[in-house]
């Protein structure tokens, strides 16, 4: 069951209200967690809203992950093997 859309004012409100460090528990982590989310699947980055919300790269990564969002891949170059070009 989801309540209405926040608007960007209340969701900014709630990331006042969770200080850097400060243990995030209950409903309040159930909503920071939506939150994120829904901010993922729309293409955020993870140090965007890590950014955006005060917390560190870890912790977005994290909740993400219990929430159960699929990670998206790294993207640009990736140190893999170079494939043999013929002349």
């Amino acid at each position: 069951m989801r309540g209405p859309e926040r608007t960007s004012h209340e969701e900014a409100r709630v990331a006042e209200t969770l200080k850097k460090g400060s243990r995030v528990t209950g409903a309040a982590r159930d909503k920071l967690a939506a939150d994120l989310k829904k901010k993922y699947d729309a293409g955020a980055s993870i140090r965007a809203l890590a950014e955006e919300t005060g917390r560190s790269y870890g912790f977005v990564h994290r909740m993400l992950s219990e929430s159960g969002v699929q990670l998206r891949g790294r993207g640009g170059a990736t140190r893999g093997k170079k494939t043999q070009q013929s002349s």
